[in-house]
């Protein structure tokens, strides 16, 4: 069973928005989610609760978690939502930067194929590309619900063509 990790910056909105979809699509997959710059704790953003509600999902147990050394050594795949996050994964986590690549990139060059996920996933050069404006999920932090509720159409598209092809054919 494939590990996947998805972080964003406070764990509140995108994702937990990634996590709740990924669940929904691919439950044979162990999921969980972090931020880089993360409190503890805290119960997903209320908004980001009313824009899983549009694609009918919940997480009533979520609860905010700061990315640690332990959750990218558990991780067979992490998904992150913009150039910042690859950067503070290949600062604070490097060992963890080939298996790092924006959801946008990976749901579109990660192909099924019948060759198992690590090695799919390490032809890829994550380690080693720089990340274009194309690859950014952007934060809905301090939007209104239209634009939290636009995050997760935009997520679950991502999401939805990642699951496509991350278990291979």
């Amino acid at each position: 069973m494939s590990k996947v990790l998805i972080v964003c910056t406070g764990n509140a909105a995108r994702s937990v928005m990634g996590v709740t979809i990924l669940r929904s699509l691919a439950p044979s997959l162990e999921v969980r989610g972090a931020g880089t710059f993360s409190i503890p704790g805290l119960p997903m953003s209320q908004r980001t609760r009313e824009a899983l509600s549009t694609l009918s999902l919940s997480d009533p147990q979520h609860r905010s978690h700061q990315l640690e050394n332990v959750d990218c050594e558990w991780a067979d795949l992490i998904l992150v939502f913009e150039s910042e996050h690859v950067q503070y994964i290949r600062r604070h986590h490097p060992k963890s930067s080939a298996i790092t690549g924006t959801l946008p990139r990976l749901a579109k060059f990660l192909k099924a194929d019948v060759v198992n996920l690590s090695s799919r996933i390490s032809e890829l050069g994550l380690s080693e590309i720089e990340i274009a404006a194309w690859e950014q999920v952007e934060d809905p932090a301090g939007g209104s619900q239209d634009i939290f509720n636009s995050c997760a159409t935009e997520i679950n598209k991502h999401v939805a063509q990642l699951v496509k092809n991350i278990d291979g054919i």
